[in-house]
Parts: structure tokens; sequence; C-alpha cells
């Protein structure tokens, strides 16, 4: 009854891809199977050596790392990512965590993981916008990895300034101390993916990476939905 009443809906008001505005097929969700392909995939889960991996090099201590996509202004990644923070679309990031977790589950070192773990917003941001974006991308990756998702094992600090526009050491500055891990006892040991909607330079992901190695936990991987490969700082 549910399916046809949404068939019935459907034929009113369509719906459409979030890219092109085409009407979308009958398992095409948010993006149509064209746009689909056209985004520009990183394949760094392929690539134990890849860009990402190095930004961390002398940084912060990780086992690997990896984006589903390139990021730049302007692009299809950027409009799409607009959408799951400031539109409501929750379940677009649960779609990425999908689509990437199908291609983390067989391919080392993600394969192997213990708990994923979401960059979390601090409390009164995640007021304001009522959802975590890096843990709907993280949820997705959950339901295809098998993996759990553990929401509050770190927590932010301080309501930190938008990292937009911030030069690369005014962005470490600005998230320096800013993350604690709880559930400590339960991390010890493991090998724990954490995820983020973006990577630029890097910074706040290797504040967490920080705070997680001192518990310490075995390793720490990262994945993103989209990195900043080509940015200038």
């Amino acid at each position: 009854m549910l399916n046809w009443f949404k068939d019935f809906i459907s034929l009113f008001y369509p719906e459409v891809c979030i890219t092109c505005g085409e009407s979308l097929a009958e398992k095409e969700e948010f993006i149509c199977t064209s746009c689909f392909f056209k985004l520009p995939k990183t394949d760094y889960h392929n690539q134990p050596a890849n860009t990402l991996y190095k930004v961390f090099y002398g940084r912060a201590e990780i086992k690997a790392a990896a984006a589903y996509c390139y990021y730049s202004k302007g692009s299809m990644v950027q409009d799409l990512v607009h959408e799951i923070k400031y539109n409501d679309k929750k379940e677009l990031g649960t779609c990425f965590g999908k689509w990437y977790g199908a291609d983390l589950k067989n391919t080392s070192p993600f394969s192997d993981l213990d708990y994923i773990i979401p960059v979390p917003l601090h409390p009164k941001k995640l007021q304001r916008r009522g959802y975590n974006q890096s843990a709907c991308f993280a949820d997705g990756l959950s339901q295809v990895m098998n993996v759990t998702v553990l929401p509050n094992a770190l927590t932010r600090l301080k309501d930190t300034e938008t990292q937009t526009n911030k030069s690369r050491f005014s962005r470490w500055e600005n998230v320096k101390n800013v993350f604690t891990v709880g559930n400590k006892e339960q991390l010890q040991g493991k090998h724990v993916l954490l995820v983020d909607d973006i990577i630029t330079t890097g910074a706040t992901m290797e504040a967490c990476i920080h705070a997680l190695n001192a518990v310490p936990v075995a390793s720490v991987s990262v994945a993103s939905i989209g990195y900043v490969a080509d940015e200038l700082f």
C-alpha cells in the first residue's frame, strides 16, 4: 500500500535529480545514474600512499586515509554537500556512506574496523542544525560495512568559528585541544574509522586523531565524503 501511495504521489510530484533536475528512476536516490557516474571519485581506498594520507605525514599517526570524491568550489560535490548540511538532506549523507561503504568494506585496512566515529559538532551547533552531517555519513557506512558507530566517542568542547577562509595555521589553532574522548576503555586497542564530510587542510581531523591516540587506540583511519586536494593555502 505504501509503495502504491508513493507511486501515486510521484505522478504529480516526481522526484528529481538534485544536480541535473531530471526525473529519478525507481531505484535511484537523490541523483540520477548519469550524475552518479560523473562524481569525481578519488579511488584513494585503493591507493595506500595517496595524497590525503600524505597530508598527515609528521602531523598525526594514522593507518589509512580515504575520501570518496574530490571537492572543489562550484562543483557538483559542493552542491551535494551543501544540500546535506543546510537543506536537511540527512538521507543524502547516509547515501554517500552507503556508496562509499560498498567500496571500503572489501578493501584492506578498512575491512578490519572495530568502530566508526564521526567528527562531532558542538552541542549548540547540533541543536541549531538538528543533526550532524558527519554522523549521517557514518550511519551509511555502518549499514553497509556492518561496523558499529560511536556517535558520542568524541566531544567538541568549544563552539569554534567556521574553518572557511582560514589559513592552514589558523585552522589548526582554531581546533587545538578542542576535542575530548569518552568511552576510553571501549576504544583501547581498537581500529577506529574517523569520518567527516569534507577534509581541507586536515586540521580538524588532526586534532581528533591526537585525542584518540592519547587513549590509546590501536590505530586510527580516516575517511570523508570529499577532499579539497587542489586548494591553495
